[in-house]
């Protein structure tokens, strides 16, 4: 299962080919003469920078849950968690892990994507109540983007954890996961999750900076 911001995707994907048409156009002159100054150099830096964030704010974050963990791409983080070291999945305005962190700590992360504020929870609470009256016996209570999410990733916990003989999940299994002390099957040693910086995301933001700072250097001396 991946989630991913839809509308984020849209406009990164629009940036980038705005981009990439004006850099071309600035390095061939398509649209006239190519000029090889530093405040050209400076503008294609600017679209390069732009291009970093948008793929740090577009196109990156997302939620995927696989067979093994629940992985949380935010623009320069992510977690990636064991579905053994989940401690718990809630959906209010943002989806919320938490989990046993690698010093054995509980650690939460919050997903960038499906990020609600109040206000829009509290709209979605009363579509909700609207859709409840005209469909009596379906709750959709706190149905927003990031609720659902949370539900579906919590389906996968459920069928991820060991099952009894009546087909339920194990709560003792569950206790213990949630207790930070399951064990893993290859090394025995404790489940947890892994937060880490992106590299490729850090650099698509650091590099144009650095070059635009260097730039703004040059000219003021020149």
């Amino acid at each position: 299962m991946t989630i991913r911001s839809t509308g984020g995707h849209v406009a990164a994907y629009a940036w980038l080919v705005f981009a990439a048409l004006n850099i071309a156009d600035l390095a061939i002159g398509i649209t006239g003469e190519a000029d090889y100054s530093l405040m050209t150099l400076g503008i294609g830096m600017v679209l390069l920078l732009g291009c970093g964030i948008a793929y740090t704010v577009g196109l990156r974050p997302a939620i995927v849950g696989d067979d093994e963990a629940v992985t949380v791409r935010n623009p320069l983080r992510e977690a990636r968690v064991p579905w053994g070291a989940v401690r718990g999945i809630e959906g209010g305005n943002a989806v919320a892990v938490r989990f046993t962190g690698p010093d054995g700590t509980e650690l939460q992360t919050r997903a960038w994507v499906h990020q609600t504020s109040p206000r829009a929870q509290a709209k979605a609470e009363a579509r909700a109540r609207k859709e409840e009256s005209k469909t009596p016996g379906i709750d959709l209570r706190g149905r927003t983007p990031a609720a659902y999410a949370a539900q579906r990733l919590n389906e996968i916990l459920d069928r991820q954890r060991p099952k009894t003989r009546s087909g339920a999940p194990d709560k003792a299994a569950a206790a213990k996961a949630e207790s930070g002390k399951a064990k893993s099957a290859a090394g025995g040693e404790p489940v947890r999750g892994t937060v880490r910086w992106s590299v490729p995301a850090v650099a698509s933001l650091a590099v144009p900076a650095a070059v635009l700072v260097v730039l703004a250097v040059v000219g003021a001396v020149t």
